[in-house]
């Protein structure tokens, strides 16, 4: 996307370059150039700017929950055929 804006750029500051004023030259450039170009790369960086919402959102979530107990380690079988006897 970064070569279209580059080249829309290079056109319109052209066009504006072979006005007969320079008040022409820069109303050109601005209403050609500048307030177009600077709306369709707004829109176009809008899924970015979602991701980057959604991603904020669930580190956001994650640190706000409390992380789980660590839980005792699993009884080991005894030798008595996979059983685990309780008086050990």
């Amino acid at each position: 996307m970064h070569i279209v804006v580059i080249g829309w750029l290079y056109v319109v500051l052209l066009m504006a370059l072979t006005e007969p004023s320079f008040t022409s030259g820069v109303v050109t450039f601005l209403l050609y150039g500048l307030f177009p170009l600077g709306i369709v790369v707004y829109l176009g960086q809008a899924p970015a700017r979602r991701r980057l919402r959604q991603r904020a959102e669930q580190a956001e979530a994650r640190a706000a929950t409390p992380a789980p107990e660590p839980s005792a380690p699993p009884a080991a079988p005894s030798a008595a055929g996979g059983r685990v006897d309780p008086d050990q």
